[in-house]
């Protein structure tokens, strides 16, 4: 299933490690060094690497992939309450219930494929949604969410340590996993995502899922049934969103519905389409440009834009601010739509498409040459 790495792609891995690892220093000038930010781009970045091994090399587009993410986080959250606050063991129960219903969900949705897939998927994630707030309520209790408690069992750890005082948190192996340290257990599960889906997009497995997604047809006639890796490649995504969401309830030991609705669906299809589909590094930036502009335009409000504009005369300060309070605060998404716009008008192969022009342009020696069409297919 995976195929060999070459220099080049060991390379792009070492950088790539790096580049994550040394994060909290290289975000320092951007004012995203603090633990928080730093941990929402590593689990949405394994959100978003997740969700383009199945678009990506597929083709087969999800609304539903939120639902995963959901199942991720009440499979992890049940484990700091049954077993232990040990991450592991909430991470493996995690991914191995999300890998489980994506199987189920994948079984009855790629029956379908175009836009008949896609409403599928849409449909099993809002009947998650909905069943979470009302039938299933005893296992994800409702609309309060579901936390951790002081009578919970833990069996593990208080079969093997003394039961401590106050609410736990969840550690790796006595390491609580907060500030830095829980950034940096995200950051470990990024590279280790990273380098599993470089090694699947160099693989047999890989090479496969791209030949569906550039004529399935034509497999089918020469005799190939595609089918079983459609179906893997569901599994491995829905795993991937899994995991995503046990991170969120390492770094946070809560688990609600709202992960679950269509909206967090459509934020992972923006990131992979803004940063490039079928890309290894294009979703990663993807995820990375919106939660670090949600951070930004969520966190300004009326009196923060009275005062960045105070210096001007009320007849311009009040229209300007009243303007300005619609991109910003609860309307930040309005702005985000307009990034979005134009990164599509103008790049429609993503953000990476923009790194490949300025890199072609600038190793052609100038902006003589033109580039042609094939230098801007999307590149592993």
């Amino acid at each position: 299933m995976f195929g060999n790495l070459s220099r080049n792609d060991w390379m792009l891995f070492i950088i790539f490690a790096a580049v994550v690892l040394l994060a909290p220093v290289l975000f320092m000038p951007l004012g995203a060094a603090y633990p928080a930010l730093l941990q929402k781009f590593a689990i949405f970045a394994i959100f978003a690497i997740g969700f383009n091994i199945l678009f990506g090399l597929t083709g087969y587009l999800s609304f539903g992939h939120a639902a995963f993410l959901g199942v991720g986080s009440y499979a992890a959250v049940w484990s700091f309450k049954l077993l232990s606050m040990n991450a592991l063991p909430a991470i493996a129960f995690a991914v191995i219930c999300s890998g489980l219903f994506a199987a189920l969900i994948g079984y009855v949705s790629l029956r379908r494929s175009g836009i008949y897939f896609s409403i599928l998927t849409l449909a099993f994630a809002q009947m998650s949604y909905n069943l979470a707030y009302s039938v299933l309520t005893p296992i994800t209790n409702g609309e309060t969410g579901l936390q951790l408690s002081q009578n919970d069992p833990r069996i593990l750890d208080r079969a093997f340590a003394s039961s401590s005082q106050g609410l736990p948190s969840p550690d790796l192996f006595g390491i609580t996993l907060q500030g830095y340290a829980g950034f940096y257990f995200c950051a470990a599960a990024l590279i280790i995502c990273f380098f599993v889906t470089l090694k699947l997009f160099r693989s047999p497995f890989g090479m496969m899922l791209k030949a569906i997604k550039s004529n399935q047809n034509r497999m089918r006639y020469t005799g190939f049934n595609t089918r079983p890796y459609l179906r893997s490649a569901f599994i491995i995504s829905g795993m991937f969103a899994g995991l995503a969401g046990a991170l969120m309830a390492v770094t946070d030991p809560l688990a609600g519905a709202e992960r679950m609705q269509w909206t967090a669906s459509g934020e992972v299809v923006l990131m992979t389409i803004l940063g490039g589909v079928g890309t290894l590094i294009g979703p990663i930036l993807g995820a990375v440009v919106i939660k670090y502009f949600e951070n930004i335009f969520s966190s300004f409000n009326d009196g923060a834009l009275h005062s960045a504009f105070s210096a001007l005369p009320d007849a311009i300060e009040m229209p300007l601010v009243k303007l300005l309070s619609l991109f910003v605060g609860d309307g930040w998404h309005l702005t985000l739509g307009l990034i979005f716009m134009a990164i599509v008008i103008f790049l429609p192969g993503g953000i990476m498409e923009g790194i490949r022009r300025l890199t072609t342009r600038f190793t052609n020696g100038g902006g003589g040459k033109r580039v042609s069409q094939s230098k801007l297919q999307p590149a592993e």
